[in-house]
């Protein structure tokens, strides 16, 4: 009997213990859940730190939204927190949609905040419009560079009013994505400007006309107002393509040149070659004239005494050749 009461006593005291535990874990939260309108009970309590959900945020969310005029259940909020999702954050939003008057159920916040969005930030950026530089300065570009017509460059530096888009939020294009479209907006209208004093004169048309495109299609934003900030002349660059196309037209040319030229040396030294084959043929064919010769004199076609005249009118015309050549040479000289 004695060691029965000492195990009745021992089993007493853990239930004792395990009371006050819980009586200490959970009773706090029970308490002032139970004080603000927004009761979770005990038995949920234990399942939620059993399944190790942050119980405090989970209790002080719900009290948020039940003072805010948002009744939740807890289940909504603790499946929010199974999936990964930050209850606080979107607790919050929910509450600070609700005070604007912005249209934003628990569904359409936990898909926002799951998908990786601060779903709070989004709330306060459609409440509170936010202005974006175009282009990016933290990217390394300090201006949209566009030419018109007339050649000349210019610089601009345009700011992008936008608020988000609770809707598209999900699936909806980033910053990144309306900076690239209104600089590509502000290229197509400059580029299509006749000329860049009319760009000057009037900079709100390229607000109109990136505006009529209707930028923000697909985005998770929504374009309130494209404002031109500055607007720089920058070099001809019509010219310069001018001059780049005329210096390689040069080029062209004078390669083409230095071509032909190169092809007439060679028709030059083939000529030169050719001059040379014929001269030596001749060479040929007078050394076979004294064969000739002395072939007629064996034939008897030849006497001697025509032999003899036909040295007189070679040595005759051989000395007209001279004569001819110093007469030549001394007028020259006295030239």
């Amino acid at each position: 009997m004695q060691f029965e009461l000492i195990i009745l006593y021992v089993v007493a005291g853990i239930l004792a213990l395990g009371i006050l535990f819980v009586f200490i874990k959970f009773f706090g939260l029970w308490f002032r859940s139970l004080l603000s309108g927004a009761p979770v009970g005990p038995g949920r309590l234990i399942g939620m730190w059993l399944r190790k959900v942050n119980l405090s945020v989970i209790v002080n969310s719900r009290i948020m939204l039940v003072k805010a005029g948002i009744p939740l259940e807890t289940d909504v909020l603790e499946t929010h927190a199974l999936a990964g999702g930050n209850v606080w954050r979107v607790s919050q939003a929910l509450v600070a949609a609700n005070k604007a008057n912005i249209p934003l159920p628990f569904q359409r916040a936990a898909a926002i905040d799951l998908a990786g969005r601060d779903v709070l930030e989004a709330v306060k950026l459609s409440v509170n419009p936010k202005v974006i530089d175009c282009p990016d300065p933290t990217k390394g570009k300090q201006a949209i560079d566009s030419v018109a017509k007339d050649g000349i460059q210019l610089k601009v530096k345009a700011k992008v009013t936008v608020r988000a888009n609770i809707e598209r939020l999900v699936g909806g294009a980033t910053e990144e994505t309306i900076i690239a479209r209104v600089g590509e907006g502000i290229v197509t209208t400059i580029g299509s400007a006749e000329s860049y004093k009319a760009v000057l004169e009037n900079p709100d048309q390229i607000s109109r006309r990136v505006l009529e495109k209707g930028l923000d299609a697909g985005t998770a934003f929504e374009i309130l107002s494209i404002d031109i900030a500055d607007i720089d002349v920058s070099e001809n660059i019509g010219a310069k393509l001018q001059a780049d196309q005329a210096e390689a037209d040069r080029r062209r040319f004078q390669a083409e040149a230095e071509k032909r030229r190169a092809a007439a040396q060679a028709r030059e030294q083939e000529m030169l070659a050719a001059v040379q084959e014929n001269r030596a043929k001749v060479v040929l064919a007078e050394a076979e004239v004294p064969k000739a010769i002395a072939e007629a004199f064996r034939e008897g076609h030849l006497g001697i005494m025509d032999y003899y005249r036909f040295r007189n009118i070679q040595a005759d015309t051989e000395m007209r050749k001279n004569i001819g050549g110093e007469s030549t040479d001394s007028g020259s000289s006295e030239t």
